[in-house]
């Protein structure tokens, strides 16, 4: 199986007043087309430093990063950010909605800037409120939504542009037990349903239960890989 996102010796570093902290250390990691990939650490272990890498927010000072095969470091600022609108969504743990937009208007924003026609950002946007269920409240803002609600919306945006991949960062950090069960389900659906790849930097012990591949991280550094298939643990060298 070819890889969707291939990292190798991925580095990255940053200056803390005088000092050089690395925060991420000569990383090769293959992530799999249409898995759950959870990225999991201590605070400060790289996981969240990897998963901007990896959205092309940020990039390394050394290393090689492709992604569906386009090497992505290659690409100029604007072309990165063409690449970036439309090969790859956002699910964040405070959601960045817009307050002042409704539900339907947060999903249909990304597709605006991308010059979508209307009558296909409709299309789309309808479809995937009724996916999340949450055709009834399409009028309603953030500030009337629960936050089981407000995180359906986001999961509904950052599938709006139709991206292949689909990066969350501690998407369940915020919610409840419950409420975060029943949000890792619909994600779960949501990547069933459009065949979409989902890495997550996460804590949370149920999202991890359920990772097809598991990446564990400490000081900067993959320390074991695991794939469900396989059922092996990889130490990094």
């Amino acid at each position: 199986m070819n890889p969707h996102v291939r990292l190798r010796g991925i580095s990255r570093t940053y200056r803390l007043g005088a000092v050089d902290v690395p925060a991420l250390q000569e990383i090769d990691l293959d992530i799999l087309p249409n898995r759950f990939t959870v990225i999991s650490g201590a605070s400060g272990s790289g996981k969240t430093t990897l998963l901007n890498l990896i959205g092309c927010i940020d990039r390394p000072e050394a290393g090689q990063l492709h992604i569906d095969g386009v090497d992505v470091l290659a690409l100029s600022d604007n072309a990165l950010s063409d690449f970036r609108a439309r090969r790859l969504g956002f699910i964040f743990q405070t959601f960045n909605l817009v307050p002042v937009l409704s539900a339907y208007e947060n999903i249909e924003y990304p597709l605006r800037l991308a010059g979508v026609p209307a009558a296909e950002r409709r299309e789309r946007v309808l479809e995937l409120l009724e996916a999340v269920g949450l055709a009834d409240r399409a009028p309603n803002r953030p500030g009337e939504l629960s936050g089981g609600q407000r995180q359906r919306v986001a999961i509904a945006r950052a599938l709006a542009s139709r991206p292949s991949l689909v990066l969350a960062d501690e998407p369940t950090a915020n919610l409840d037990s419950r409420t975060g069960a029943a949000i890792l389900a619909l994600m779960r659906d949501m990547q069933r349903r459009y065949h979409v790849s989902f890495v997550f930097s996460s804590h949370d012990p149920g999202l991890m239960e359920q990772a097809d591949d598991s990446v564990q991280m400490r000081d900067g550094r993959i320390v074991a890989i695991h794939r469900q298939e396989e059922a092996t643990s990889e130490l990094a060298a």
